[in-house]
């Protein structure tokens, strides 16, 4: 999962970009970039860290221009060396840089079709990468040497065509504008804004909504499955669909974990969706364990306080904050390597003692998904005197690997593989364990957006929404997903980077 942004601007816009990453870095906190424009000449700054690691003031200074895009990224497989932090940059045609959330899921072909028909070279294992060579390439395609709204158009739908999976992305085409799009599924969420100033209108690009509201532009809407937004260097706004068929089928797990609550994704306040789950999740307790003698409901922070606080009302049971945060700590979900989560847990959270002693804890999480978080806070919890430790999931049982862009682990790793209720709340020690159902976390998004047909719910039921994921595809990301695959890929990416830094 990653988060990118891309403003337009009248002033410099380094510093809205630096802000704007900085609100998307929930999205990713592994590298951060950003790529600027001015007079035609490119300015660039990346690096593995955080946002506030990566840019200092001398790095700032430098990030000149009117127009700029910038990335938040977290690991994925073969995605932990500083050589694949975006945005990525290729020359031709015209100099465009990218960044880009999301997988292509036929990304291997693509670099072979890339080789060998459109002779372009890829430097990485990155799929971003082939995604700006592809779109550069259809851009080249046009013979223009001046291009035009409709040129960068009929780019994006040559993408479409060639482009199989997920991808929210942002271009900038250097001299010329920022185009922003999203595939025809619309599986990763992107949004754009505008901004009235006295020298006329300022546009932005982001992942999430959030973004555009703490810099100060107004949202117009989400980029449409398909769809392209371009914004010239003159300030002019154009839009179209590129796609021949898009159909709306978001990741209903940005709504369980990834986005922040504030956000709006595809008309969905995702503070409301949370509520709603909590709420759904109450009426199945109450369905399932009429006699439940939970003494109070305790949320894992942060995601699922929103959902904990509803389910809690609907019970009718205490609610308390059981867990401090140490906010300094990044999130465990999307850190590499089992040894580096288990020791962060500890490291992260710290429970309050007189909110457990003695009492039937209900802790209530957005999900499940290794498990191995889970286990470590229950075991807190017991520490910390709990007479009896409950666990609530407000997201159905994670069983399948994610191929959209959701770096979870191979599917061995993950607690709800080939194990039903009673097994998984035995593997992560609670006396007794609920999670939601698939029908009613579904209902509890649509209700935001009656309009979303289908989400992409496969982490959950195997469904893949684009119908071209097989079992051979399966099996390949398998052998790149397991900790012990990163471990050696991780190794190898430090010798490269030792070798290339000398």
């Amino acid at each position: 999962m990653c988060g990118i942004i891309g403003i337009v601007g009248h002033e410099n816009v380094n510093q809205e970009l630096y802000d704007g990453l900085t609100v998307l870095q929930h999205r990713g906190q592994d590298a951060a970039g950003i790529v600027t424009c001015d007079k035609g000449r490119l300015f660039l700054r990346k690096d593995n860290g955080l946002v506030r690691d990566v840019f200092h003031t001398r790095h700032m200074l430098r990030l000149v221009g009117r127009m700029g895009i910038g990335h938040v990224r977290y690991p994925t497989a073969g995605c932990f060396s500083s050589a694949e932090s975006q945005p990525f940059y290729v020359n031709s045609p015209f100099g465009i840089s990218l960044a880009h959330n999301g997988n292509l899921t036929n990304a291997i072909e693509l670099k072979r079709d890339l080789f060998r028909a459109d002779r372009r070279h890829i430097n990485t294992d990155s799929d971003s990468e082939v995604l700006l060579n592809v779109f550069a390439h259809e851009l080249q395609q046009q013979g223009k040497l001046k291009i035009s709204a409709d040129d960068v158009f009929a780019a994006v739908a040559g993408v479409h065509r060639r482009c199989r999976g997920a991808y929210a992305a942002v271009a900038m085409i250097t001299g010329h504008g920022i185009v922003g799009f999203r595939d025809p599924h619309g599986i990763r969420p992107v949004v754009f804004g505008q901004r009235e100033t006295v020298r006329g209108m300022e546009y932005i690009i982001a992942s999430e909504s959030v973004a555009i509201d703490s810099l100060g532009f107004e949202l117009v809407r989400d980029i449409a499955p398909g769809e392209a937004v371009y914004i010239d260097t003159d300030g002019q706004l154009h839009t179209r669909q590129c796609a021949d068929d898009p159909q709306l089928n978001p990741c209903i797990f940005e709504h369980v974990y990834f986005a922040r609550p504030d956000s709006i994704i595809d008309s969905i306040s995702v503070y409301k969706a949370r509520l709603r789950m909590g709420e759904a999740l109450a009426k199945k307790i109450e369905r399932v364990f009429p006699n439940h003698d939970f003494d109070v409901v305790i949320p894992i922070p942060d995601t699922s306080r929103t959902s904990a606080l509803q389910l809690s009302n609907a019970l009718g049971v205490l609610y308390r904050e059981g867990f401090i945060k140490n906010r300094y700590i990044g999130r465990t979900f999307i850190m590499p390597g089992q040894k580096q989560r288990k020791k962060s847990v500890r490291q992260k959270l710290n429970a309050i003692e007189l909110e457990f002693k003695g009492k039937n804890v209900l802790l209530v999480d957005d999900s499940i998904v290794r498990g191995t978080t889970s286990k470590q806070i229950i075991q807190m919890a017991r520490e910390a005197g709990a007479n009896k430790v409950y666990f609530a999931s407000a997201a159905p049982p994670v069983r399948f690997p994610n191929v959209y862009g959701i770096d979870m682990p191979s599917v061995n790793e993950l607690v709800g593989h080939d194990r039903d209720d009673k097994q998984i709340a035995e593997a992560i020690g609670a006396d007794w364990l609920v999670y939601q159902d698939l029908d009613d976390l579904i209902e509890t998004a649509r209700h935001g957006n009656p309009e979303v047909r289908q989400f992409d719910t496969s982490v959950f039921d195997g469904n893949y929404v684009t119908g071209d994921i097989t079992r051979d595809y399966l099996d390949f990301i398998e052998g790149n997903r397991s900790d012990g695959a990163r471990s050696s890929q991780q190794e190898d990416n430090e010798v490269i980077d030792l070798h290339n830094s000398a």
